[in-house]
């Protein structure tokens, strides 16, 4: 290594902002900003057309007027590295630089638009409370979304102190690891600290997103990684491991054994947004034996030689699994088609293609029987 990169590694990890994540990259990526007197910051929250952010001189609030543009995915979000005004009333900031990860998630709208929740982020955890009934399929859900993001997921099972037996515990995380191949499942309880140190020291290396249902019990998990009370929290319905939105924004929080955390709202609604290559990640076994199958297009319903169905046939692969990886695709391509007109007439002349070989074969069938 060169003096100049020691010197400039020595700068960035002196930084003032380096405890939120600021490093050698984003100097390099600020130097235009600095050139022209604006402020580096990290956003920490965003409400209603301004935002928090904290700086080299502290947290400031600022207007984001200059970075509010039609695409819903452009907006300023938690997590996002703004160049702010080094002064005035109201400061404004005035861009914001390249995102290297994001998690985005279709909105429920009509207009199926992308809602961006968290930017710059490592680590995609995903709570899944032990109160109530696993769902995989849900779990398989935040799986793509947090693959396609850029951020490495790790889903974290939530009060494992309601579970006390280790055995049924030890199945449950190993239901969930078949469900999530390549991804670290750690059981956690925020009442008796299990499994809290070891996610500490995961997380201490970069930013991570929190991610869940409501009542997935994601602040009190928060709360624990703090070493403080410093998201509310209420109870939870025992009928169904629901609760309230305790947590109502995004918002960034330095953790004391490094690392920083975004706690997000109870999510209801997890939209695939463009998560292809998010979904083939979590079925990456399925993928995997496609390839060996006889034809390349091959669909795995009942075609010769498909490698997928004889997995299921031997056992090897649950056709659950199949099922949802089906749902999945069909979800994200109906997505991308309300904003690919090329993709939406490949759907059409599918679709059309369909159903004429099931005329002609019906025609065929009603010949045969004259």
């Amino acid at each position: 290594m060169s003096l100049s990169s020691v010197s400039a590694s020595a700068s960035s990890s002196s930084h003032p902002l380096s405890s939120y994540g600021w490093d050698e990259g984003w100097d390099v990526e600020f130097a235009p900003y600095t050139e022209q007197g604006l402020l580096p910051g990290r956003v920490v929250r965003v409400d209603r057309g301004q935002c928090d952010v904290v700086t080299t001189g502290g947290l400031v609030r600022a207007d984001t007027a200059f970075v509010t543009p039609h695409d819903p995915l452009r907006v300023i979000c938690t997590g996002d590295w703004a160049a702010v005004d080094r002064d005035g009333d109201p400061r404004f900031v005035r861009t914001y630089l390249p995102r290297r990860t994001a998690f985005v998630r279709s909105t429920s709208s009509s207009r199926s638009e992308g809602q961006i929740l968290a930017a710059n982020v490592d680590h995609a955890i995903i709570a899944v409370s032990l109160a109530v009934e696993l769902d995989l399929g849900r779990i398989e859900r935040f799986l793509a979304l947090a693959w396609e993001s850029g951020a490495q997921p790790l889903v974290v099972l939530t009060k494992a102190d309601l579970v006390p037996d280790v055995t049924g515990l030890s199945y449950l995380v190993q239901d969930v690891e078949t469900t999530a191949p390549g991804v670290q499942v750690l059981p956690v309880s925020s009442a008796s600290g299990e499994g809290v140190d070891v996610l500490t020291a995961v997380l201490s290396g970069g930013t991570s997103v929190l991610l869940g249902a409501s009542g997935a019990g994601k602040s009190t998990l928060a709360n624990a990684l703090l070493g403080e009370d410093v998201m509310d929290v209420q109870a939870t319905r025992d009928v169904d491991g629901k609760g309230r939105h305790t947590t109502t924004t995004r918002n960034l929080l330095a953790l004391p054994g490094g690392g920083v955390l975004i706690d997000t709202p109870g999510l209801r609604g997890v939209g695939l947004w463009d998560a292809e290559s998010g979904v083939g990640q979590v079925f990456s076994e399925i993928e995997e034996l496609a390839e060996e199958c006889r034809f390349h297009d091959c669909a795995h319903e009942s075609e010769p030689g498909c490698a997928v169905l004889a997995a299921i046939e031997d056992g090897s692969l649950p056709e659950r699994r199949l099922e949802s990886y089906r749902k999945l695709l069909r979800e994200n391509q109906r997505i991308v088609a309300k904003t690919d007109a090329r993709l939406r007439a490949e759907i059409l002349r599918d679709w059309k293609q369909k159903g004429a070989e099931g005329r002609a074969a019906m025609q065929a069938k009603r010949g045969r029987m004259r």
